[in-house]
């Protein structure tokens, strides 16, 4: 029998539901708080003979005999069936006041939310998350579109008009998901399209006007330190040398990270030199074509980016590290992504592989050999590049190639992060939420 104190009924357990004793019976509390049980007696027992009411003693087990209201004393009694006791509840002991609140982990309403917005030539992309573990945080909501802002640009040199309607549309989406939430902190940027592009200040002031969203132009060398901050946790501590790219649709940045010596918690204060080349996937592909892509023409992609490489003055910063095995690339863009996902042969993408994935040397070139020996039409059916893609994915590999050239290396590792993780590293490092002392006015 369910208890009606403790059972899928009772408000609290332990605590009285409210439920009276049936007519004629009496109860007393027994066996804790909250528990109840039922009078009864003796099956013998005699009626007293100098009091109008009998006494009863109660006595588990057995019947009650009750005297019928008016009746007189010495009359027969009639037999009550008596109400099965009710299990005493566990006793539900009072808070000790008088001793010392624990520290409380801070609960998920009691984390500040961060958001990173990036427009960049090809992609839109919205990151919303709360802070974790030191260094760490958790993604809370997340938005991406392919929406090609700069398409066309370099012909041009203005962002067309369904261009920027494309990326005013997925902005809104953007503004709705940030609408919603009580951000501690947001930062909001664009990059190569609307640093270069002629329209550039026309463009975000319709985008103000439209969704309520202010976007920052940040210059090269900041979306250089972003990317770099954004992928600190996959430089491993036994690391020396790493040179770090992010392939963009409109520039690529490359930035050359010394770790030799003690670690700064910031992967961005050990930047030793940086580049920012005026190419990237959609440029690239513009100018060579990237629908049709024969060895010919991606060998020309190649010197072309390679060109680019040679008027990088810091280039030779990291030499001494280049024969060493504690020397490594790691790439964070949509072509690296793409590679991991071809040679991990992915029905579906799926970023938790991908991020953090190292490939060989030999992998990265059967990779980049494998899609260079497919037509439009395969790139395009395969899960991982797809329609949105399948005209740029050989542009970038053409400038990962351009790169590894340069400074040749055994081990690259995949990031499936860059910018945006940066913006939020940095958001909440400034906001000092992985001090120890950053929940002290949290909720009790």
């Amino acid at each position: 029998m369910e208890d009606r104190d403790i059972g899928v009924d009772a408000s609290t357990p332990g605590v009285h539901s409210g439920l009276q004793p049936a007519d004629g019976q009496e109860t007393r509390l027994t066996g804790g708080a909250g528990a109840f049980a039922q009078g009864d007696g003796p099956d013998r027992a005699q009626p007293p003979k100098t009091k109008g009411k009998r006494r009863r003693k109660r006595k588990r087990g057995h019947k009650v005999f009750a005297r019928e209201e008016g009746a007189p004393a010495g009359a027969s009694a009639m037999p009550v069936a008596p109400k099965p006791a009710v299990a005493p509840a566990r006793p539900v002991a009072p808070p000790p006041m008088a001793q010392r609140r624990e520290p409380r982990r801070p609960q998920p309403f009691d984390l500040p939310v961060f958001a990173a917005l990036d427009l960049g030539t090809n992609n839109c992309r919205l990151l919303v998350a709360v802070p974790g573990r030191p260094g760490q945080f958790r993604v809370i909501d997340a938005f991406s579109r392919i929406v090609r802002l700069g398409e066309g640009l370099a012909a041009s040199g203005s962002l067309s008009v369904a261009a920027m309607d494309r990326a005013v549309e997925a902005l809104k989406v953007c503004a709705d998901k940030l609408r919603i939430r009580r951000t501690a902190s947001v930062r909001l940027v664009a990059t190569e399209a609307c640093r270069v592009a002629a329209n550039g200040e026309d463009f975000l002031a319709r985008v103000t006007a439209e969704t309520g969203l202010e976007l920052e132009v940040i210059d090269r060398k900041t979306e250089a330190r972003l990317a770099v901050s954004g992928c600190g946790s996959l430089v491993e501590r036994d690391t020396e040398g790493v040179v770090l790219f992010d392939i963009g649709g409109g520039s690529s940045e490359i930035a050359l990270i010394d770790v030799r010596g003690r670690r700064s918690p910031r992967l961005a204060s050990h930047i030793v030199a940086w580049t920012s080349l005026p190419v990237g996937v959609v440029t690239l592909a513009e100018k060579f074509g990237g629908r049709d892509v024969t060895p010919q023409i991606f060998a020309a992609m190649v010197d072309h980016v390679k060109g680019l490489l040679d008027g990088f003055s810091g280039r030779d910063r990291l030499n001494a590290l280049l024969d060493g095995g504690r020397f490594h690339l790691l790439g964070t863009s949509g072509t690296v992504t793409t590679l991991a996902g071809v040679h991990l042969d992915l029905d579906r993408y799926d970023r938790r592989r991908v991020d953090g994935l190292w490939m060989d040397r030999r992998s990265v070139d059967a990779m980049v050999a494998k899609l260079l020996g497919w037509d439009f039409g395969q790139r395009v059916g395969n899960a991982c590049i797809g329609a949105d893609r399948a005209d740029l994915v050989l542009a970038g590999c053409a400038i990962l190639e351009a790169i590894r050239a340069v400074w040749p290396s055994e081990r690259l590792r995949v990031a499936d992060r860059g910018l945006r993780e940066g913006i939020l590293s940095e958001l909440m490092g400034d906001a000092g939420v992985w001090r120890r002392d950053w929940n002290a006015g949290a909720r009790p």
